[in-house]
């Protein structure tokens, strides 16, 4: 278990499957998304150029998120950025819900170790 402080986000219940919803975590945002009953958190915001994942298509037969402006792909599970054009993972965060039903969502980021560079060295990447 991470070592952060869990927050309470809302109703597992307004997230359908196949749907997602971004929460104010801090200063940054973090989009929960239903995939097949399953809920999932990771940052909301694309690596490739900073825009926010919310709008994104939840993809529910491999558990990805679609970004809503250039279609690259990231896995709920892990935040690893599964296609171009995007290079390096969102964080993840840890996720549960209560007896009640109500998600909650543990502060404490799981750090993405994917990173990548352009074989071609044109530095796309950057650290998180």
């Amino acid at each position: 278990m991470a070592d952060g402080t869990w927050v309470t986000l809302g109703p597992a219940a307004d997230i359908p499957a196949g749907k997602s919803k971004d929460f104010p975590l801090g200063e940054q945002n973090i989009l929960v998304a239903n995939c097949n009953g399953v809920f999932f958190a990771i940052e909301d915001r694309c690596t490739h150029d900073d825009a926010p994942l919310a709008d994104g298509r939840v993809l529910q037969r491999s558990c990805e998120l679609e970004c809503p402006r250039h279609g690259a792909r990231f896995d709920l599970k892990t935040g690893k950025a599964l296609s171009l054009p995007a290079f390096n993972a969102v964080a993840s965060y840890q996720l549960r819900t209560t007896t009640e039903g109500v998600l909650e969502v543990n502060t404490e980021t799981t750090k993405p170790e994917q990173r990548h560079e352009d074989p071609r060295g044109i530095g796309f990447g950057f650290s998180l």
